[in-house]
């Protein structure tokens, strides 16, 4: 891995002084901590071939000048790997009411940023009738698509000073309420916290609790299905 690395002409003036493989990996990608030159970097050796990854890269680009992610360094298409910035920060399953208010300012600015795609499809194999009235209560509201990070789990947010998100292999246009479902369900979050979450991401506009509940339900029935997929 050292010697792909090296070969790159970001790293032509550099040289990496240890390349250790991370000890929690995720599915879609192999996590490598990189130190050259006094900087730390995370290398991503990508692994799943059914990911667009010129749109994963141009995301994590249009969120980095939003200051919600770690800087996008190199993206070696033919070698299949990317380089970014370390981010420093904390993972939390837990979080108080500064904590909620601060993910739920970045949400706003991961909402904010525009891009020209189509809205993903959510395919759900197993259609309880707990799913299929999920479906129901949804297509009784209006969309409301912005692009998404479709799976905030904690170990996809950093905790610091500020928040950022990683690992945008997902993301894509869905409704605002898929994200703040994912937040809520991950998070457990409780009537309170889901009040101080919500009012921090939206004080001046009304959520329609019946949609986000539906929301929940298929995220939580797509966590069950990709878990099984994927395991």
């Amino acid at each position: 891995m050292i010697e792909l690395l090296q070969a790159q002409p970001f790293f032509s003036d550099k040289t990496i002084e240890s390349c250790t493989r991370l000890e929690h990996q995720g599915y879609c990608n192999e996590n490598y901590l990189l130190c050259a030159e006094s900087k730390k970097y995370i290398a991503r050796k990508l692994l799943r071939e059914d990911i667009d990854r010129d749109f994963e890269w141009a995301i994590q680009t249009l969120a980095y000048r939003q200051d919600i992610t770690a800087e996008p360094l190199v993206f070696d298409k033919e070698n299949g790997f990317m380089l970014f910035v370390f981010l420093e920060g904390e993972h939390k399953r837990e979080l108080d009411k500064h904590g909620l208010k601060f993910l739920a300012k970045t949400l706003q600015k991961l909402h904010s940023i525009k891009i020209d795609a189509k809205p993903i499809k959510i395919d759900i194999e197993n259609k309880t009738d707990e799913v299929l009235k999920a479906f129901e209560t949804i297509a009784n509201y209006p969309k409301e698509y912005v692009l998404c990070h479709n799976d905030l789990n904690p170990q996809n947010i950093f905790f610091s000073n500020e928040v950022r998100f990683i690992d945008w292999e997902y993301a894509g246009v869905n409704d605002r309420y898929f994200d703040m479902a994912c937040v809520c369900v991950e998070f457990k979050l409780k009537k309170k916290e889901v009040d101080t979450f919500l009012k921090s991401y939206c004080a001046d506009k009304m959520i329609v609790r019946e949609k986000l509940e539906a929301y929940k339900t298929i995220y939580m029935a797509l966590c069950k299905q990709w878990f099984k997929e994927n395991t």
